[in-house]
């Protein structure tokens, strides 16, 4: 078991998904077990539809300022 912040602090600047253990009072995993992760999202898309329970996918990276556009280049 991990915490989300662990985990963003291991997988910089990837996709991660996780199943979540355990949650707070407003919803917000605070407890999670890593499923997958990667710098290409569909490896973890892939991972997705094979996952059982409630899992929770995100970027760990840094989300562009408003007004900025990122292009994804896929290898």
């Amino acid at each position: 078991m991990e915490s989300i912040e662990e985990i963003k602090r291991k997988y910089k600047d990837e996709w991660v998904l996780v199943e979540v253990l355990e949650e707070d009072e407003k919803g917000e995993p605070t407890k999670v077990k890593l499923i997958a992760h990667s710098r290409n999202r569909d490896d973890t898309y892939k991972a997705m539809k094979q996952a059982k329970g409630y899992v929770y996918h995100f970027w760990t990276g840094k989300i562009p300022a408003k007004g900025y556009a990122v292009a994804f280049i896929l290898e």
